[in-house]
């Protein structure tokens, strides 16, 4: 099995504005070698059958990508609108500013097939491509963001996977994220 990094997801791991909240202490070259090169601990079902995740221990300094919201950090919190990229439409987001999270346990790259990468215009010569990471304590996944969810039901032409929408995991995501938020 091959694994590629996508553009989209080098822009945001490996930023070339060294942000605290990109992978640390290692080039995305150096990345993908050690994927293609040391198998994952677990490999976890992602939200489709085109996606993947794999469990790795965090060989690197990345801090986690999530805090619990508590009244002690509540005050840290912002909120503005954003796109990923520049062809998406702007959706509001919700971060903390201001906090030291812990240093995550594992790194889960988020995976997905040759084929639904060629579905959304992405050709890749691997079996699979990196389009993102989750910065963990625990070796699990963090449920997907509901703005996220509702871009992937909007189709790729919104910057999503064409994912329906299952309103379920949708609750299940907005319980998670009502106590969490990602920092800057």
């Amino acid at each position: 099995m091959s694994i590629v990094l996508t553009e989209f997801a080098r822009a945001r791991l490996f930023p070339r504005d060294g942000r605290r909240t990109a992978i640390q202490d290692c080039s995305a070259e150096d990345f993908v070698g050690h994927l293609n090169r040391q198998p994952p601990e677990v490999v976890l079902d992602g939200y489709a059958p085109f996606c993947k995740l794999h469990v790795h221990r965090n060989w690197t300094a990345t801090r986690c990508s999530v805090i619990a919201i508590s009244e002690a950090n509540r005050h840290l919190l912002r909120s503005g609108y954003e796109a990923r990229t520049r062809e998406e439409l702007a959706v509001l987001g919700r971060w903390f500013e201001g906090v030291e999270p812990p240093r995550a346990n594992y790194l889960l790259p988020i995976l997905y097939d040759r084929a639904q990468l060629a579905r959304e215009g992405t050709a890749i010569e691997a079996d699979w491509g990196i389009v993102g990471c989750l910065y963990t304590l625990e070796p699990r996944e963090i449920p997907m963001a509901p703005i996220t969810m509702l871009r992937n039901a909007l189709g790729v032409a919104e910057g999503g996977s064409g994912v329906p929408l299952e309103r379920a995991a949708y609750r299940r995501s907005v319980e998670f994220w009502e106590r969490h938020a990602n920092w800057r």
